[in-house]
């Protein structure tokens, strides 16, 4: 049984893994992604693709909002601006999957960064409002400049290849995804051991004494600004060369929120939170909808509450963990860990 960990060295405090027992089930857990894609079907594989997709962007979310302290209601649109630069790159410059996949990041970080200017004299309320303005903005452009995004009709893409092997159904697409999940997560576990990271920490426990410490307040709000955009920009490209399309429709504010949500939900500042988020908010849906299913015989009517009812689950959610569980979903696992830790001793 684990009884303990006595660190020595400050690395040794740092290490993501404490002890062979953490490495073991992470080797179990990429055994287990890695064969799920052979026994799945292909409901699961679409969900799967998915879930990962939006674990990119929530993990990018949680960098700005849940580290940095930076609230963001304009998250979806810089999703947008990376699936719309993936899909102009693609069809219109016939740039490879590969190359467009880092720049949507980058154009989605410009955007940020122009975003989070305003930063060092905005905080809280008053820059909530700022990238929802962002959030507006984007989605006028979105909608209304039709020469560069095809307007409301959106565009469409060819599958993405890489090296000439095409991803032209989910289980490809699983692989890829999968790949881009383990390293977004990775950097971003890493990040905050970092000088960068443990300087968005100071920022979002106390602006002031950040300052008076020597942290450029500016500088790391922008810098937090530009990752999370980069972030989110890399979910739009998959996202736009998954669903092989890309419209308005797909970013709207509701979107932004549900983000948001997803944060809360899993557990502010914590990237874990940020995974367990992103599938719970993922999953509650589609469970909405086979509820619903079932109701259909009985009322037939039922499927027309469908999504007021979303958005009614998803605010009740949202208000639930801040009052009983603010720390989210990441706290609750971390409970049941320490719980069987000791068990089966009390004490």
């Amino acid at each position: 049984m684990h009884i303990g960990d006595f660190k020595e060295t400050y690395s040794s405090d740092q290490a993501v893994f404490i002890n062979a027992t953490s490495r073991f089930w992470l080797g179990v857990l990429f055994a287990v992604l890695f064969l799920f894609p052979f026994v799945a079907g292909d409901y699961l594989l679409f969900m799967a693709n998915l879930a990962g997709i939006t674990i990119i962007g929530a993990v990018g979310l949680n960098i700005l909002t849940g580290f940095t302290g930076l609230i963001s209601l304009g998250h979806a649109a810089f999703i947008g601006v990376g699936g719309y630069t993936a899909a102009i790159l693609s069809t219109r410059f016939d740039l490879p999957f590969l190359l467009c996949l880092p720049l949507s990041g980058l154009m989605a970080a410009f955007f940020g960064i122009i975003v989070g200017g305003p930063s060092l004299r905005l905080k809280g309320l008053y820059l909530c409002i700022a990238t929802l303005a962002a959030q507006l903005i984007l989605e006028f452009v979105f909608v209304h400049w039709e020469s560069l995004t095809g307007g409301i009709r959106g565009m469409n893409i060819s599958p993405p290849q890489i090296f000439g092997y095409v991803l032209d159904n989910d289980f490809k697409f699983y692989f890829v995804t999968l790949v881009m999940v383990i390293l977004c997560v990775t950097f971003a576990r890493n990040l905050f051991r970092t000088r960068v990271g443990r300087a968005f920490i100071a920022i979002r426990d106390r602006d002031i004494s950040a300052e008076l410490m020597g942290i450029n307040l500016l500088q790391y709000k922008t810098y937090a600004f530009a990752l999370s955009s980069f972030m989110a920009g890399i979910s739009g490209c998959l996202w736009a060369n998954f669903l092989k399309t890309v419209t308005p429709e797909h970013f709207p504010l509701m979107e932004s929120v549900r983000y948001l949500a997803m944060v809360i939900v899993g557990g502010m500042g914590s990237i874990l939170g940020s995974i367990l988020g992103a599938i719970f908010m993922t999953i509650v849906p589609e469970l909405i909808s086979t509820f619903l299913g079932f109701l259909v015989n009985i009322f037939p009517t039922a499927m027309s509450f469908l999504f007021p009812l979303q958005q009614v689950i998803f605010g009740l959610l949202i208000v639930i963990f801040l009052v009983f569980e603010p720390h989210g979903l990441a706290e609750i696992w971390r409970r049941i860990k320490n719980y069987f830790h000791l068990w089966p001793f009390e004490h």
